[in-house]
């Protein structure tokens, strides 16, 4: 389980795709605090480091999860939103973020005063509410405004200088994770 609230920022070193996947490594000092086996948070989605050498870590990731996730379009040289973990005496700053990604947004604008748009599927759309969380490329976020099937959130400049969201442009795509306990009411409701 993760918080949402990026630990650093790291970027691809190398990558090699195949039939069933790809290994990417990643360099970040953040590797440091890594062991084989650990989970890490990358760009919202939870992986496995598979090796861990100094300042980097390689993770196997299967097809399946790069067709539903960004991790499929990455290149070397891309950059990454990086969390370890939560630990049970950590504080929850952010929200509960799984690293489970629901789908993949679309980046409509990011205006100079922060504020950022992104398109969501609208099955997904009915998890979000003004006010609520949503985590974007791994970052928690509060949802400042949803219509149809467009949220917007409100960037501090913290997050633009911490994260990768800050060089977002039209056009490009974020992971999205929506809030788990709406989906949890949800499914309770119903039944």
């Amino acid at each position: 389980m993760f918080t949402g609230l990026v630990a650093a920022i790291g970027s691809v070193t190398t990558l090699d795709r195949g039939s069933a996947g790809a290994r990417i490594e990643f360099d970040s000092a953040l590797a440091r605090e890594l062991a084989v086996g650990d989970s890490v948070a990358v760009n919202g989605v939870c992986l496995s480091a598979t090796d861990v050498d100094g300042s980097s870590f390689t993770a196997d990731i299967v097809a399946e999860t790069l067709a539903r996730t960004t991790l499929g379009e990455l290149t070397v040289g891309s950059q990454v939103n990086l969390e370890l973990p939560l630990r049970a005496s950590d504080r929850l700053g952010g929200h509960v973020v799984l690293g489970h990604v629901d789908g993949v947004g679309e980046v409509r604008a990011l205006r100079d005063d922060g504020e950022l748009e992104v398109a969501i599927d609208p099955e997904l759309a009915r998890y979000v509410v003004e006010k609520g969380s949503i985590a974007l490329d791994g970052v928690s976020l509060t949802v400042a405004a949803i219509e149809d099937r467009v949220l917007t959130v409100a960037l501090i400049p913290q997050t633009l200088r911490a994260t990768t969201l800050g060089a977002l442009a039209p056009g490009g795509h974020v992971n999205v994770e929506v809030d788990v306990l709406a989906k949890h009411v949800e499914k309770l409701v119903a039944a």
